[in-house]
């Protein structure tokens, strides 16, 4: 019977009503793959370079998914993006125009990377700009760089053409052949790509698949996995002549190299008893002003035997001179201070220049003694925590090792995080980011610490003033490198003929706490966040202890103004005897340390300290010689910060003042036959801050200064002197029982009653210690400041500083056009008060704080602008409400017993407190004639 089309229809549409569950639901499925594996190609496309290499994602080794990882360091002018599909844009530098108007030379390339930009556009001297413009032209044109280096370790030597292949082999994708790296070169696939990428990595065996996935690992593939050749067909993305795996089938290759494993050091030895014992040149870098404890670090270190060379940086004078009246008095001949052209150098952290200090230090010495087997560098900060005599035992049975510490994990990941893959350029005391590169082809690259202990061999192959091709080529690589320090040493060994010297350790222990080290503290001298290791406290000395049967000799960072209780610990265990001495002199819990010396000539002194400490010298011999003016020419010889028992006391400022000022004192005295011209005193600054009675156990401290060390948590600013161009930082300490999270606001009121800056912070028992940084109009308004902190809308706490007036700017006395600049007050006075302030401000009221609303005026309309005696009457009177002398004592080496009486003074070397008192913990007299 024939069907009608009505009947047809009706049919069909019955059928479609039937299965349409069905069919929504296949639709559905069909809808949820199409994005996925849209959402996927897009993740993997985002994360390609501009070579098509995700630098950092990897197969993690448990589970063997792909795992991403983000870049943990930026230059200042990036933003952060924490979102995870944006993990890493490695190699994929923004295009942004330069302007030429910056710049009074003609540059030899046309620079458009982002990060160069805004290198040469931050930059001040026209000097440091051309040099980036130069170094950027040159690793455009692929001129800075060698593009391939070559081994020469014997066994690790890589490929010269074409890596060896071993087959085709099936792969899984939950249980990969090769686990150690993954990465997807879509546009340069090729074995002798994927094999070079995996052999800088440190890996024997390479993989393609897929025609654009590169795979890297450590294990030999299983036969029982073999294919045949036929099996991988696939055209390499980047030499469509060649094969490059299939789906799931994985051409695999040998990159030349074997697994890397270091030595294991010797403890035991049967030809010790007849083995010449180890000598051991030491190499001191050395900078700031804690020259007691380098002389203390001497001491302990010192032996005949051995050989000293200190390195001073190239800036700072006063470590330079302490320095060179140690060699003078070193009657062997074994310490040498590094002096002369291109012998001194100046480093930052971080900067190329270490290398170069490094590598000129070491020709140095082994010019100067030709006995040393060793090479260990130090700095101010080290200390041992083993004796001389174990440390030389272990070098005497390891001689013709050397020891560095590895970064220790996958190297592709060392790399990002050490910014090797970045170019830096060091100029104007900064490393300055320029933007990617390759490093050379070839080689293993390896990097960790930049501590070591190196043999006299491997020391006069890397110093060679004549390199062979690798170092040669290595040096250009590390010229322009952060951090060179850390990865030079041990990428040299891996590949030359002293690969197998290699043991991961560089005899030290470090104090990380990166928590607190990792707060970018460097990027006002760095184009990146880097991470530096703590202080040891006494309260970490179980870190010390658990060393005692390890092969590690020192310890760092250590710094007796935050805790000089561990180095006398450590100094008493290891030299007990030497240690009574100390004891006896009454001076083991002191320290003292310089701020400034008028010897010194670079670096330059803080304005701030300048003015008040000559403040302070001229209200000491007024006070104390009865002056009626100070029209008179006092000198600052030197200020100091003093500790005892831990404890910051005070500062120290040593003096001198000529006869005729003496002379005109209302208590000269004729028959006296000789009055003291140089005076130390011990001056104190109150910490200035009240609580609430009900906050007055929760409080334990609020201190306002400058120059706010994140890391340890405390001020290096010890005067805790603040100028009108300060930038002051509120340090708060909370007591242990704090546990119910408070919101604390924060309000700076200025000198006129001003409202200048309102923060607010949450406090919690994991934030007990901390800081807050106001914004502030600049320059600060002279005088008295307040500080108020509310919690729940109640005053809990208050602290009060001074902004001080400057006498001196740029360390010459101040001129009448810079005071009328920075004397008064912010430029703009006539700031309008947001419905945020206005508020605060109405709500201060209802507490009892009146604040000045009228910001249309200045609080009298009075230019400040004195100067001369008027403008140090006017210091003398904000330090004298500050600042306390407590002690005077006679700084002259010889002075009539009379004096002492009349003045009612303590000669300064039989005081405990005073600088010139004995100290021998830092007595090197004595260690050249021991």
């Amino acid at each position: 019977m024939a069907m009608t089309r009505g009947q047809f229809e009706g049919r069909s549409s019955g059928c479609l009503r039937k299965y349409r569950i069905f069919l929504v639901f296949f639709i559905t499925i069909l809808c949820i793959q199409v994005y996925l594996a849209y959402t996927f190609i897009t993740l993997e496309n985002d994360n390609l370079d501009s070579s098509g290499e995700l630098g950092l994602s990897k197969y993690d080794k448990n589970d063997g998914q792909l795992k991403l990882s983000k870049q943990l360091k930026l230059p200042p002018d990036k933003v952060v993006n924490n979102k995870l599909n944006n993990h890493v844009n490695q190699n994929k530098t923004s295009r942004i125009k330069l302007d030429y108007n910056l710049l009074n030379f003609t540059p030899i390339c046309d620079v458009t990377g982002k990060e160069a930009v805004s290198a040469i556009t931050r930059a001040k001297s026209q000097i440091c700009k051309e040099l980036i413009v130069n170094v950027t032209c040159m690793g455009l044109q692929g001129t800075l760089y060698p593009k391939r280096l070559y081994s020469s370790c014997p066994h690790s030597m890589g490929f010269n053409k074409n890596p060896k292949k071993i087959g085709c082999y099936q792969d899984d994708k939950t249980h990969r052949m090769l686990t150690g790296f993954y990465t997807v070169l879509k546009s340069n696939n090729s074995p002798e790509q994927c094999a070079l990428l995996c052999l800088q990595y440190g890996y024997p065996y390479a993989g393609t698949e897929y025609s654009v996935e590169c795979f890297c690992g450590v294990e030999e593939p299983s036969q029982t996995k073999r294919l045949l050749d036929s099996s991988c067909n696939m055209k390499c993305s980047g030499d469509p002549r060649q094969s490059c795996g299939g789906y799931l089938a994985i051409n695999i290759f040998k990159t030349g190299i074997k697994s890397f494993k270091a030595q294991e050091a010797r403890n035991i030895s049967t030809k010790i008893a007849h083995e010449k014992p180890a000598r051991i040149a030491f190499l001191l870098t050395v900078n700031g002003r804690a020259s007691r404890q380098v002389k203390r670090l001497l001491s302990v270190l010192y032996d005949p035997s051995h050989f000293y060379y200190i390195h001073v940086d190239a800036r700072q004078d006063y470590m330079y001179r302490e320095m060179l009246e140690i060699e003078k008095s070193c009657r062997y001949g074994n310490i040498k201070v590094a002096k002369g052209p291109g012998l001194r150098h100046a480093s930052i952290w971080g900067g190329a220049s270490l290398l170069t200090t490094l590598l000129s230090s070491a020709r140095k010495m082994l010019e100067y003694s030709k006995n040393w087997d060793f090479l260990v560098n130090l700095s101010e900060s080290d200390f041992p925590i083993k004796s001389n005599k174990q440390l030389v035992e272990f070098l005497t049975l390891n001689k013709g090792f050397n020891f560095v510490k590895s970064y220790g994990r996958e190297v592709q990941r060392f790399i990002s995080k050490q910014g090797l893959d970045k170019s830096f350029v060091e100029c104007e005391a900064r490393m300055w980011r320029l933007g990617d590169r390759k490093l050379p082809q070839g080689i293993q690259i390896d990097g960790g610490s930049d501590w070591i202990a190196l043999n006299r061999n491997f020391i006069e192959y890397v110093s060679n003033p004549k390199p062979d091709e690798l170092v040669s080529g290595l040096l250009k690589v590390f010229k322009y490198t952060l951090l060179p320090a850390e990865s030079f040493f041990h990428t040299v060994l891996r590949n030359s003929i002293y690969c197998d010297t290699y043991i991961d350790n560089n005899l030290h222990v470090t104090n990380w706490k990166r928590k607190l080290g990792c707060k970018c503290q460097y990027k006002a001298i760095v184009d990146w966040c880097g991470c530096s290791p703590n202080d040891f406290k006494i309260s970490d000395i179980n870190k010390i202890r658990n060393t005692i049967d390890k092969n590690l000799f020192f310890a760092r960072k250590f710094e007796p103004i935050i805790d000089q209780r561990i180095i006398n610990y450590i100094e008493e265990y290891l030299y007990p005897m030497k240690f009574n001495n100390i004891n006896r002199a009454n001076s083991k819990n002191s320290y003292w340390q310089s701020l400034y010396h008028h010897g010194d000539l670079s670096p330059p002194v803080d304005d701030v300290l300048l003015t008040i400490t000559n403040s302070l010298v001229r209200i000491i011999y007024s006070k104390y010689y009865h002056l009626n003016n100070n029209n008179y020419n006092f000198k600052l010889l030197e200020a100091s910060v003093y500790f005892s028992d831990n404890k910051y006391q005070g500062i120290l400022i040593l003096a001198e003042a000529s006869n005729k000022i003496i002379e005109s004192s209302t208590i000269y005295d004729n028959n006296v036959n000789y009055y003291p011209e140089r005076l130390e005193a011990l001056v104190l600054s109150p910490r200035n801050f009240s609580t609430s009675k009900l906050w007055s156990n929760r409080i334990l401290n609020l201190h306002v200064s400058t120059d706010y060390d994140q890391k340890e948590q405390t001020f290096r600013n010890f005067l805790s002197c603040v100028g009108p161009l300060s930038s002051p930082i509120l340090s708060y300490e909370f007591d242990l029982s704090f546990v119910t999270p408070k919101n604390l606001t924060i309000f700076w009121i200025d000198t006129n009653n001003y409202l200048r800056d309102v923060n607010q912070i949450q406090v919690d028992e994991t934030t007990l210690i901390g800081s807050i940084k106001p914004q502030l109009d600049e320059p600060l308004t002279i005088g008295k400041w307040n500080i108020f902190i509310l919690a729940d809308n109640v005053l809990i706490g208050q602290v009060n500083f001074f902004v001080t007036p400057l006498s001196f700017l740029n360390n010459h006395e101040i001129n009448i056009k810079k005071i009328r600049d920075i004397h008064n007050g912010p430029i703009n006075q006539k700031k309008l008060i947001n419905n945020n302030n206005q508020k605060w401000i109405n709500f201060l009221k209802t507490i009892g704080i009146n604040l000045n609303e009228n910001y249309d005026n200045n609080s009298n309309n009075i230019i400040e602008e004195r100067t001369g005696d008027e403008l140090n009457n006017w210091i003398d009177e904000f330090v004298k409400k500050y600042y306390k002398i407590d002690k005077i004592c006679i700084a002259n080496e010889f002075i009539n017993n009379n004096v002492f009486k009349k003045l009612n003074l303590d000669k300064c070397t039989q005081t405990n407190w005073s600088s010139l008192s004995p100290d021998p913990k830092a007595d090197i007299n004595n260690i050249c004639y021991t």
